[in-house]
C-alpha cells in the first residue's frame, strides 16, 4: 500500500515539474510583433513597470484563469517576466482553445527561438 501511494505522489510531483519547468515544443521566442492580427498579451504582474508599447491586454497570470473569456479569439504573443509564467500561461490557453503564435520573456535575449540564459 506505501508502494502504490509513493508511486502516486511521486507521478504528481513529475507532472507538477513537468507543467512548470519543461518548455512548450512549436512555440517560437520572438521580440516586438509587428503583425496587425496578432493580440499581445501581456503576463505580469500589474505593479511591474509597462516598458512595453502597443500591448492590447494585460492580464497577470494569477487572474488568467477568472479572466481569459476577455481574450479575442486571434492568434496571441504572449509577455511575461520569467519562463515559469510562459509555461504555465501558455499551457493554460493552449487548453482553453486559443492560437499562441509566439512569446516573449523580458530581459531575457531571443535568438531565432532559442531563450540564451534560461
Amino acid at each position: 500500500m506505501i508502494i502504490y501511494l509513493l508511486s502516486a505522489v511521486i507521478v504528481l510531483l513529475c507532472y507538477e515539474l513537468y507543467r512548470r519547468y519543461f518548455p512548450i515544443m512549436g512555440i517560437t521566442c520572438k521580440h516586438r510583433i509587428g503583425e496587425k492580427y496578432i493580440v499581445i498579451l501581456d503576463l505580469r504582474d500589474y505593479n511591474e513597470k509597462g516598458t512595453l508599447k502597443n500591448v492590447a491586454m494585460q492580464i497577470p497570470y494569477a487572474y488568467l484563469r477568472r479572466h481569459y473569456s476577455e481574450i479575442p479569439d486571434q492568434s496571441l504573443h504572449v509577455v511575461a517576466s520569467d519562463r515559469m509564467d510562459i509555461n504555465l500561461g501558455v499551457r493554460f490557453l493552449l487548453r482553453k482553445g486559443y492560437s499562441v503564435s509566439s512569446f516573449e520573456i523580458i530581459g531575457c535575449a531571443c535568438k531565432g527561438g532559442i531563450i540564451d540564459g534560461v
